[in-house]
């Protein structure tokens, strides 16, 4: 059996600042979600157009990393259901699916910053508001192992599917893809394997370039297992010009600055890599607009 592709949308934070919904650091996508929702679900039905065929929870950073410890406690779980809600209006008259977005809970690119005896009064509060909303379960922009199993362990035994999506080390290769935290893809995916609930191994929010090394590493294991036929993979870069590593990395400081040389057609081809290699979820991240997607659904959606 050949997996069909599913069209992934692309990242929403740098599609709301380029329509000029509010939009800065701290808060980063999360302004919006606070004073422009309907901006939000504008832009999720402009991928969906695009042919996305699911979309993603505008829950990326309802979290005290980017929203402050006071706000998360008095607003978050409100603003958290907001975000699927306004998703779930999204498709209505659609086959489109909903997943409910779990970030990494302290902070993108910091593995480091990890509190393992508060993760769960971070990650309930998403997963409590999403439920309701959320028709696959997506852990995103992971990079810590201990953190993923944690979150894994918190989703409900709800039989909807759980994807895992890791960040990559921009130095990963074939000889040694690593996540963030530097350890290896190899291993992260074997502890994913051997859960037996995890219906699909990612990698996103890095640069187009390190996903295609990670892929094969995937797809190897899985086959050793013999579980590729079961466990999906597949990926969705952003177009940062420099993603920083996870020992300097301030996620919340400032607005990273976009590539000018990763347009729609040499995005797809590093997509094609992908499918070649496995993929069958191919989508964006940030600074991947509607109009990549588009391309993406032309090449890919029927297969």
């Amino acid at each position: 059996m050949t997996h069909s592709t599913i069209i992934l949308d692309g990242g929403l934070g740098r599609e709301l600042a380029r329509r000029n919904a509010p939009f800065k650091q701290p808060e980063w996508s999360a302004l919006a979600m606070i004073e422009a929702p309907e901006i939000v679900q504008a832009v999720h039905e402009d991928f969906i157009r695009s042919g996305a065929q699911v979309i993603t929870t505008n829950s990326y950073a309802l979290v005290p990393f980017h929203i402050g410890d006071e706000r998360f406690q008095t607003q978050g779980r409100e603003l958290i259901a907001r975000a699927g809600k306004v998703a779930k209006a999204a498709t209505i008259g659609t086959q489109v699916k909903v997943a409910g977005s779990i970030p990494p809970l302290f902070g993108s690119y910091r593995p480091d910053l990890y509190i393992a005896s508060q993760a769960s009064q971070i990650a309930m509060p998403l997963i409590e508001n999403l439920q309701a909303y959320a028709d696959i379960w997506l852990l995103e922009t992971q990079s810590l192992l201990a953190e993923t199993q944690t979150v894994l362990d918190l989703l409900p035994q709800d039989n909807k599917p759980r994807w895992v999506s890791f960040s990559l080390d921009e130095h990963s290769s074939s000889q040694g893809a690593q996540l963030r935290s530097y350890e290896l893809v190899e291993d992260a995916v074997r502890a994913m394997v051997k859960r037996g609930d995890v219906d699909a191994i990612l990698f996103n929010c890095c640069q187009v370039e390190v996903i295609l090394a990670a892929l094969k590493i995937t797809h190897q294991v899985l086959t050793e297992y013999k579980v590729a036929q079961r466990i999906r993979i597949g990926g969705y870069a952003n177009a940062f010009v420099e993603c920083q590593d996870s020992e300097s990395a301030t996620a919340n400081e400032g607005i990273s600055q976009m590539r000018q040389d990763l347009n729609t057609e040499r995005y797809l081809d590093f997509a094609k890599q992908w499918h070649l290699a496995g993929a069958s979820i191919i989508g964006g991240c940030c600074g991947i607009g509607p109009e990549y997607i588009a391309v993406l659904a032309d090449a890919f959606a029927k297969r």
